[in-house]
């Protein structure tokens, strides 16, 4: 009975999900499109990285299931700019992933200093390669757990720093506007901005590591 009770509230929210993309989503619900697509993201780097995983409990579908293959793509492109940018993360921020306190903490830090000087879609990117790296660092030194504090961090931030940015687009299907552009400058345009989501990483990383001295 247990089993099927987990299932049956897996299609409810699997449904209401979906039935965001038909209408102006809600504040709730791209708060919990960024968790579905934050699990995709992680679940995606887990299994690169060669780290064994579930698939995700809910796991994206239709629209929702577009959005997550564009982001995974911009996310790819961002890391062939940088391959070294996004790797290692807690050792970076040199925290204790054995904490969840810390982990939340250093993730919401690092968001809010990506953020400060405004929001685009490459700072998204960004940021959810970021939950990616810093998953795969969790998982590989035995605290699988913070996966899931990860995905709640991401869906915090969201909702009181991304949500009326992602409304005035439309939602998260806004994102795939980047890839349609048949324009051969789009994607110059596209590795510039990627780029910079990068410096601010950097910054964000700075600003992390000498507000803890």
């Amino acid at each position: 009975m247990k089993g099927m009770e987990m299932l049956r509230r897996s299609s409810v929210f699997a449904a209401e999900v979906m039935e965001a993309f038909d209408r102006s989503p809600t504040d709730k619900e791209l708060v919990s499109q960024s968790k579905v697509l934050c699990r995709d993201y992680i679940h995606s780097r887990l299994h690169r990285a060669g780290i064994g995983w579930s698939k995700p409990e809910h796991g994206s579908g239709g629209t929702l299931a577009e959005v997550s293959s564009v982001l995974l793509w911009l996310g790819d492109e961002l890391e062939y700019l940088r391959p070294n940018v996004y790797r290692n993360v807690a050792r970076q921020l040199n925290i204790t992933i054995a904490s969840e306190t810390i982990v939340s903490d250093a993730f919401l830090a690092v968001a809010a200093e990506i953020f400060s000087t405004g929001v685009t879609w490459g700072k998204i990117v960004s940021l959810y390669a970021v939950a990616g790296a810093l998953a795969v660092d969790c998982v590989r030194h035995g605290h699988p757990a913070m996966v899931h504090t990860i995905v709640d961090c991401m869906g915090e931030f969201v909702r009181k720093s991304l949500v009326s940015w992602l409304k005035r687009r439309g939602g998260w299907a806004d994102i795939t506007k980047c890839v349609v552009n048949t324009d051969p400058s789009f994607r110059s345009h596209w590795l510039v901005a990627a780029a910079c989501a990068c410096g601010h990483y950097f910054k964000a990383v700075v600003f992390y590591l000498l507000r803890e001295k």
